[in-house]
């Protein structure tokens, strides 16, 4: 099998939560290292699962290892925002069930040659599909100032932010900035002693929030959120694990929107406006990784559930 081991996070809650029906269809957005997509699979007998990941690599390692599952498995090369097309190219109306997890597969990040690693030198690219046309190359030597200091403060809530950004700035009218320990030495050199001494790696968070940039994922988990619950079947599930405190204020909001009723003001006698709730709540409070899960997986401390039912 191709090297590509992904400890899959909140696995038993996951496949609690989406009421799995033998006969169903169900979507996996995010098919990883097909962990989640593996345990899906083994519930289903005359159902069918739709595995999507925007990782070539990632892919293929999941086509081997759901290779035992035969037909009930279709594997397709999209990001999980076009879902509505993936969809339509399979003349499949409706779902029973969809799961995403936004988290970035551990290979991915393991894989010192993809530039996700702030640990190894590699070129600067952190692409999940490289078939795409932004790298993190272009993002830190074209960006403007601006828009550096906005994606590192919003996207990585790094407090340096502005310090950072300044110097990626001086540093690459020098010359490019061109591989991931180069970036690394930019950022340590811009913070102060006293931020280099925490625990956490100083690059951590910058690397975090280009990444987010040059793969857009915040525009892409919006995306998905608008066009996830009007493909579920009534009874159908929606679950998401994020593992950012701004995936998860969209993926958070986008479901209490659609479990709204009414919207017109409480002075109008009557409903004019005619929106009904599109889902129930299934988890008012996400669910989070327990201490035994933690123990075994420290990258699962933030991710966090949340699961909604077509009404």
């Amino acid at each position: 099998m191709s090297e590509f081991h992904h400890v899959s996070v909140l696995l038993d809650e996951c496949i609690e939560g989406l009421h799995i029906r033998p006969n169903g269809i169900y979507v996996d957005g995010t098919l990883g290292g097909a962990g989640h997509s593996a345990q899906i699979a083994t519930r289903l007998t005359t159902g069918r699962l739709i595995g999507i990941d925007r990782d070539p690599v990632a892919l293929k390692a999941a086509g081997e290892r759901l290779a035992p599952f035969g037909d009930r498995v279709t594997l397709v090369h999209s990001n999980f925002c076009e879902l509505t097309k993936v969809l339509e190219d399979l003349h499949i109306p409706g779902v029973d069930g969809i799961l995403l997890d936004l988290g970035v597969s551990s290979p991915q990040l393991d894989d010192g040659q993809r530039g996700f690693s702030y640990m190894a030198d590699a070129p600067l690219d952190m692409r999940m599909n490289n078939a795409d046309t932004l790298t993190a190359e272009a993002v830190v030597n074209t960006w403007s100032y601006e828009e550096l200091r906005r994606i590192l403060f919003d996207y990585g809530e790094e407090r340096y932010a502005p310090q950072i950004a300044a110097n990626i700035c001086r540093r690459r009218e020098e010359k490019p900035i061109m591989t991931t320990l180069e970036l690394v030495d930019v950022i340590r050199s811009a913070m102060p002693a006293s931020a280099l001494r925490e625990k956490q790696h100083p690059a951590k968070r910058s690397f975090q929030a280009i990444r987010i940039a040059v793969n857009d994922e915040l525009g892409a988990v919006r995306k998905v959120m608008e066009n996830a619950i009007p493909k579920l079947n009534p009874g159908g599930r929606l679950a998401i694990i994020t593992f950012h405190s701004l995936e998860d204020r969209i993926v958070k909001n986008g479901m209490a929107d659609a479990a709204k009723g009414c919207i017109c003001p409480p002075s109008f006698p009557v409903c004019i406006c005619g929106k009904k709730p599109q889902v129930k709540l299934i988890t008012r409070k996400p669910i989070v990784s327990g201490e035994r899960e933690l123990e075994q997986n420290p990258r699962a401390r933030s991710a966090k559930l949340r699961i909604c039912e077509k009404i």
